[in-house]
């Protein structure tokens, strides 16, 4: 009698939330081209949004003092993003949160130099185009033409990708 190995049945295991939609987003990033395209272009476009977002008029509130000029629309976009990602990935949270306040202090430098608005249209059209070129590549349409949660999940996948070079569990 011949023994035979038989496949163990493996464990049914349920994903997170957080695999489940950087799975998705990377299932639309298989192309190499576009996977670089994705590299360069994600940022860009993180940064024009946060940027022109700034720079539209916030009322100011006396009770506030001095503090009123760190209240601003792209401070409600920031914290919704970070919640966002803490309930997928704590640690996925706290690496964006560390982008965004790196932009947040470029944006502040430049607000007193440039005309914040354009710069922001710039820089997101030029990601936004850069990704479009990159989508015809893998042949798909965008992502986010499906959901806009997925413009979101951008930054989140970069990190993922370092996070699993890194062998850090996100």
């Amino acid at each position: 009698m011949k023994n035979q190995l038989k496949a163990k049945p493996q464990p049914n295991i349920e994903k997170r939330p957080v695999d489940v939609v950087l799975d998705e987003y990377n299932s639309f990033h298989t192309n190499p081209t576009n996977r670089l395209i994705s590299y360069l272009s994600i940022p860009l476009v993180s940064f024009g949004i946060l940027a022109f977002i700034w720079s539209i008029p916030f009322p100011h509130f006396d009770f506030l003092g001095k503090y009123n000029g760190f209240i601003n629309w792209a401070s409600f976009l920031i914290a919704g993003m970070i919640y966002y990602y803490l309930r997928l990935s704590p640690l996925m949270s706290y690496a964006v949160l560390f982008v965004l306040a790196a932009f947040s202090y470029l944006i502040v430098s430049l607000e007193k130099t440039v005309v914040l608005a354009q710069i922001g249209l710039f820089f997101g059209i030029l990601g936004s185009v850069a990704q479009l070129i990159g989508y015809n590549k893998e042949g798909r349409r965008p992502l986010f033409a499906q959901d806009l949660k997925f413009m979101a999940i951008g930054p989140m996948w970069l990190f993922s990708l370092l996070f699993k070079k890194l062998n850090l569990r996100y």
